[in-house]
């Protein structure tokens, strides 16, 4: 199966890898930013919140879960409205310049602002940028594929989105660690250089998409004024498929989340620095950028569904594993095969639904399945920063248990949409009930 790659696909793909290389260093950098003695922290730190019998620790930790959680509910909660909008305007240009706008404004807002509230206001104000980008950019690659060509065009976005995400934690953990510097006579410290790498990141991306990137040609959309979620499959019993893949997209964009915000807690335990959190928080993320593709242009020809149940099958125990590891080397191995796990799921699940979308109904569509990443992130981000305080273990137990949903999820209620000879599909948003 010879590869047949859109070269707008791959402009888009390298606009996408610069802005994700930029966020992803703030993924790293802002968790060991907040932890540090720079930032004014409210008083109430260290304190315990009590609801009756149990005690919420009112930690740093839970802090950093809450500023990156923020970012996630309010991307992923807004994915719907801007999906839909693009969708009923076709102004899917616009829309990818106005997000990164707003994401260089937040990322340049840290270089200022050094106490907690403030930087809750700027990572706000990020999560609402990525609303803007994120479901645009997914319709734009699904828009631009053929049906026996979706999966892999998807595997290829992914894999330069995720080169540079995952990128940016080890030259963030560098960059961190090497500072101060002195900029054109202005002492910089490894944070400001780190959020600095941020702006410029989105500046360049914004100019790609800029000079790249045009607007497809119209498409009349079906998409309804009214952006409320089909729950139950309209074609016969159980969930909808993509309702059902939105579902358990969350399960395992927690998973991967919950690492993050354990930063200072992992490094203390395991007795290492910040590099080596770098090199396995990045392990996930390499693991994607090696396999997206390939796994995706399989799912061409072979089908979405086996690879979406064999990843879940691999993400229950490469996510328990993360809570009982005791040395740096089987935490790199844990997360890289966590990475393989989520990439088997990731670009599958997106084609399926890209075959499932109807004309113009792409933005609305793909949102729910990039509007579940996002809201996994978030509650995985908030998730550990609460349960880490009953036990390093606890968050990655329950995390493995809510996988095994998701694996329930994916088996009984998503079926094919594509031949196995790659011959496309279109299907309805039916369940599986086998393959």
């Amino acid at each position: 199966m010879r590869p047949n790659v859109d070269t707008r696909i791959l402009a888009l793909a390298l606009a996408r890898m610069v802005d994700a290389l930029a966020n992803s260093f703030l993924v790293v950098v802002l968790p060991l930013y907040i932890g540090s003695q720079l930032v004014s922290m409210p008083s109430f730190v260290g304190t315990t919140l009590s609801f009756g019998p149990v005690g919420v620790p009112l930690s740093t930790e839970l802090l950093i879960g809450v500023v990156l959680s923020l970012f996630g509910f309010l991307n992923s909660l807004s994915q719907p409205f801007t999906g839909s909008l693009s969708d009923r305007t076709g102004r899917r240009r616009v829309f990818l310049l106005t997000g990164l706008a707003l994401v260089a404004v937040g990322s340049a807002g840290y270089l200022v602002f050094t106490d907690y509230g403030s930087i809750l206001v700027m990572r706000a104000l990020q999560g609402i940028g990525a609303a803007f980008t994120i479901p645009v950019t997914v319709a734009l690659v699904n828009e631009l594929s053929g049906e026996d060509e979706r999966g892999g065009n998807f595997g290829l976005f992914n894999t330069f989105r995720l080169l540079g995400f995952g990128t940016g934690p080890l030259v963030a953990g560098g960059v961190v660690t090497a500072g101060p510097y002195s900029l054109a006579g202005v002492e910089l410290s490894g944070f400001d250089a780190a959020f600095l790498v941020a702006v410029v990141g989105a500046a360049v991306s914004f100019v790609l998409i800029v000079l790249l990137i045009e607007d497809p040609e119209r498409t009349d959309s079906e998409a309804a004024d009214d952006i409320s979620l089909s729950v139950r499959n309209p074609d016969g019993s159980g969930l909808d498929a993509v309702f059902a893949l939105g579902v358990a997209t969350v399960v395992m964009a927690l998973s991967i989340a919950m690492y993050a915000p354990l930063a200072n807690v992992i490094n203390e335990r395991l007795d290492q620095g910040t590099f080596l959190f770098s090199v396995q928080f990045g392990a996930t993320v390499l693991a994607n950028v090696v396999f997206q593709y390939p796994i995706g242009r399989l799912s061409d020809r072979y089908g979405r569904r086996p690879f979406l149940v064999g990843g879940f099958v691999l993400l229950l125990p490469t996510t328990l594993a993360q809570g009982f590891v005791q040395t740096p080397g089987l935490m790199i191995l844990a997360r890289f095969l966590q990475g393989v796990a989520v990439a088997a799921v990731f670009a599958p699940s997106l084609a399926l639904a890209g075959d499932l979308a109807k004309a113009g109904q792409s933005g609305s569509t793909l949102s729910i399945l990039t509007m579940g990443f996002g809201l996994g992130v978030a509650i995985g981000a908030l998730f550990s920063g609460v349960l880490v305080g009953f036990g390093f273990a606890v968050p990655f137990v329950a995390a493995t248990a809510l996988g095994a949903v998701g694996l329930l999820l994916v088996y009984t209620q998503v079926g094919e949409t594509v031949d196995v000879d790659g011959g496309g599909g279109g299907g309805s948003h039916a369940p599986a009930g086998g393959d």
